[in-house]
Order: C-alpha cells, then structure tokens, then sequence
C-alpha cells in the first residue's frame, strides 16, 4: 500500500477477550493473592500448574510482554492505526468476589504494564469479569486504567459516564468505540451503571427500541469521516450458531444508527464473520489472552487457536480488507501458529462463513484473507 493510499484507509486490530487475570497474572512480577472462590479450583495459581503439567516448568516470573509473545511482531509488522481489544478482568488487589458468581478474574494493578506492552488504544470493559471482585475492585479498575492513560469503553462511575464511547483520534484519523455488554454472555443485570451507582454499559434486549437508542448515541458524537465501531460482548461462549436475532441487529445497527464495523466477543474461539453493505461483522472474535491450556471438553473448536484480526477500512467506514494471523496459547503464551493450524482455522472458519456469503483463504505467508460479495 502507498502512502497516498494508506492516507485514505485506516488499520484496526480487533481482538476478543483478553483475560490478562488468574493465571497470567500470576506468571508476571506483581501477583495478586491467588486465592479464589470457584467450584473447582481455589487458586489461581492452579491454572498455572495446569500449564506447567502439558508443556513444562516456567521459570517465574516472567516479563510483562511474556504472555503477548509472537503477537507483538506482528502488530508492529501489521502497524494499525488504533488497536482496540475487549479487557476480561478487574484490575485490583483488593474486594470480595462478586456473590454466587463461580469465576473470578483479576490482575494485580502493578501489573498493568502487560497492558501496555501492546500499545492498546481501547479496552472495553462492558462484559462479565470486570466487576467480579466487586465494587471495590472495579473502582480500582477504573483508576489503574485512567492513571495508566488507557482509554476505555462501556463501564463508568454512572450511566452517563459507561455508556460514553472511546475516542481514539490519530493522524487525522478519529474513531469512536461504543461498547455494552449482555446477559447472553454472562453478565449480571445487576452489574448495569445507574443514574448514581457504578458499573457497565448493559444493554436488555437486542429491539428496536435499543437500536433506535443506540442510533441517538451515535449521532451525537460520530462526524463525516469518523469511524463508528460496536463492541458487544453477547452470545454464548461455545459453538458457531449466529441467531436470527442477533444477526438482525447487527444488520440494524449498520442500517439505521450509523455504525461501521460490530466487534462481537465472548465466544471462546472465533465465530462466522460477515461482511453487511460493505461493513464488517465479527460476529464472535474468540479469546485472544487465556489461562485455559489443560482445561478438556471442547476439543472440537481447537481452543488453544485464536485469531488477530487486521481490517483495512475507507474513509466511509467500509472494508477494504481483513487480514487475519492465527496464533496458539501455549505455555501461557501467544505463539505463531503452525501451517497445520493455521490451515485448520482457514477451512473451518471458510466453512462456517459460506453461510453468510464470505469465504476464508489460507496465504503461503498463514495469514487469513476475508473474501466476499459486494
């Protein structure tokens, strides 16, 4: 791409969840107390035992950039404008775990720098592990990440504030990331931002009525030639089914409130992608950052494979191309994928896009290229 014509698009990384808690983050140099209240494990420190038993001893602890690994490479060879990922965890020391939730996620705030080894530009927080220490530490969160200068989307001190978009504005360039979260996923009703309380973006329902509210949020801050994105953290965590109603909606947002580009996440592993008037549709990124190596069950999606995701948009918000590197937790760690991996990725993913009128290639470089209709 030339110059000229790099001056006329614009880069996004998309990532899914980034669960930088729990295991990761006891491998870094500032653990929180590992101690957790789930059904089978009661330390995090167990997920790390879990990894060490598949792949060996790791030599601890390890740097802050340890768990992006080969990611790193490639974001700098890719060079994005904004990078953008959903952030899957409270970031504090301190609170209770969230009643009856049998999960809890949490990095310790010294830990932070993980965060910024990659050079994110947005972490959406509207989703189901940011407050499951509670108030106490999703106040922390909230901190940590503004003292680090992270901007965020979804999640606030009040309803105004969560449901205010990120604005990520580069060389001429400017993009707004409007995120909510939603009981599909997991996310507790309770966790919703009110007029005077803390909490997430939560949206109820996938009607009209929340479409046409949307658009009004939209059109108060979106300008010609600004980027409108999505972040929806929805749907369930296993399997490629897309609903009629969330496809609907997805199509609703782009038909009437002015959205660009729907980044979908939640979903373990990457879900069906499509491309809806000339904009992209991430139905379900898949984790990008997990602790799940030595966790059995779901063999069939491969959970040890994620996916980046590059998209090249116009000045109009439509898609010019998505480029797409496979990558496999192992270890703890972001690791270049195989051919043999790779490729198993490309024809499941092409697979279950021919649904929806894309289709998925295997480059000789393994980088994944959308195909679609216009």
């Amino acid at each position: 791409m030339t110059d000229d014509s790099r001056a006329k698009t614009q880069t996004l990384f998309l990532g899914g969840d980034v669960m930088s808690g729990r295991g990761i983050d006891q491998i870094l140099p500032h653990p929180a107390d590992p101690r957790i209240n789930e059904g089978y494990l009661k330390s995090a420190r167990d997920y790390v035992a879990l990894s060490e038993q598949r792949f060996g001893p790791l030599q601890l602890p390890l740097d802050y950039a340890y768990p992006w690994g080969d990611a790193l490479a490639e974001l700098e060879r890719q060079a994005p404008d904004f990078r953008i990922v959903n952030l899957e965890t409270a970031v504090t020391a301190r609170g209770e775990p969230w009643p009856g939730k049998g999960i809890q996620y949490r990095m310790h705030p010294d830990n932070l720098p993980c965060l910024t080894a990659a050079r994110l530009d947005c972490c959406v927080l509207a989703n189901n592990h940011v407050l499951d220490w509670g108030y106490e530490g999703f106040a922390d969160t909230l901190e940590s990440l503004g003292k680090a200068g992270m901007p965020i989307a979804g999640a606030g001190t009040d309803a105004v504030s969560a449901s205010r978009p990120a604005r990520l504005e580069r060389n001429g360039r400017r993009v707004w990331v409007f995120a909510w979260g939603m009981g599909s996923s997991g996310v507790p009703e309770a966790w919703a931002a009110g007029s005077h309380s803390a909490g997430i973006n939560f949206l109820g329902d996938l009607s009209a009525a929340s479409v046409k509210k949307i658009a009004e949020s939209v059109r108060a801050s979106k300008r010609p030639g600004d980027v409108a994105v999505a972040s929806l953290h929805w749907g369930s965590n296993w399997g490629y089914d897309i609903s009629h109603a969330q496809r609907r909606f997805a199509h609703a947002l782009i038909d009437e409130a002015g959205i660009d580009l729907v980044h979908g996440h939640s979903s373990h592993h990457p879900r069906p992608i499509e491309v809806y008037r000339g904009r992209l549709i991430l139905h379900g990124c898949g984790d990008l950052i997990n602790d799940y190596e030595g966790i059995a069950g779901y063999d069939l999606y491969r959970g040890e494979l994620g996916l980046m995701y590059f998209a090249t948009l116009d000045r109009a918000g439509r898609l010019l191309k998505l480029a797409m590197r496979a990558v496999t937790r192992r270890r703890l760690r972001l690791n270049a994928s195989s051919q043999e991996e790779a490729a198993w990725l490309a024809n499941k993913l092409d697979e279950e896009c021919s649904r929806f009128g894309s289709r998925v290639e295997l480059s000789p470089d393994l980088t994944l290229a959308l195909r679609w209709e216009d």
